[in-house]
């Protein structure tokens, strides 16, 4: 193990048991490189990995303090290791969102409001309306973000957001296959919004389901083997 690694190992250990909690200053650099046994250069830029994951925050002129663990905030950070995935690997993560974009589906069944019926339906209609691919991801991406929004679980929310942006790198809609690929997908939204307007949970998640396993079919029947074209929703 690396000076680095037994610095970045040991400031997780005070973190995760409980003796630095979220929002408490952790100690001078002195104390910890004598407890830790490293250097200032290996503890610091094991408190820059911490960083990077949203668990430590440096405050410039008043020291590093554990941010609050919000679990939203610290999933958020797999962005940074999920973006690397290739296509193979993307793949594999649909099964886990197609089980998770099912749940938060029919939780906002359950819970919508009619201004949340309102928005889903605006959203869809803009979104048949344009010829941009680039917006018409952006807003597929405000669409399903709303229905994870609704459902309750900002860690859920979070956690389909990063799978979400990943899986936008692949533009099926920029395909020949395209403009067909973009009805049919227009077509789930519209049975899924209006599952969850009916307040029908089952309903909702066997839509959400059936909408994320036609893109993974979509990307593995068009994307290249090899990452080369930046998404589906």
């Amino acid at each position: 193990m690396s000076a680095v690694e037994k610095a970045f190992h040991g400031l997780r250990h005070m973190i995760g048991t409980g003796r630095l909690g979220p929002g408490e200053r952790i100690p001078p650099e002195g104390e910890l490189c004598e407890e830790l046994g490293v250097s200032r250069g290996s503890l610091r830029e094991a408190v820059r990995m911490l960083a990077a994951l949203g668990v430590i925050e440096p405050r410039h002129g008043s020291g590093t303090y554990v941010s609050q663990l919000r679990p939203q905030d610290v999933i958020g950070s797999l962005s940074l290791t999920l973006e690397l995935l290739p296509l193979s690997g993307l793949l594999e993560v649909y099964e886990i969102r197609r089980v998770l974009e099912a749940h938060v589906a029919a939780q906002a069944a359950a819970r919508c409001t009619p201004e949340t019926v309102d928005t889903l339906f605006a959203l869809i209609e803009d979104m048949e309306a344009t010829t941009d691919p680039t917006k018409a991801s952006e807003l597929d991406h405000r669409f399903h973000a709303e229905i994870a929004r609704v459902g309750g679980n900002p860690t859920l929310a979070t956690l389909l957001a990063v799978f979400r942006a990943r899986s936008r790198k692949y533009q099926v809609f920029t395909l020949p296959e395209g403009p067909e690929l973009r009805r049919k997908s227009d077509d789930d939204h519209r049975v899924l919004a209006t599952a969850i307007a009916d307040h029908d949970p089952v309903a909702a998640a066997g839509a959400a389901q059936a909408h994320v396993a036609q893109t993974e079919r979509w990307l593995r029947a068009f994307m290249p083997p090899v990452e080369e074209v930046g998404g589906a929703d």
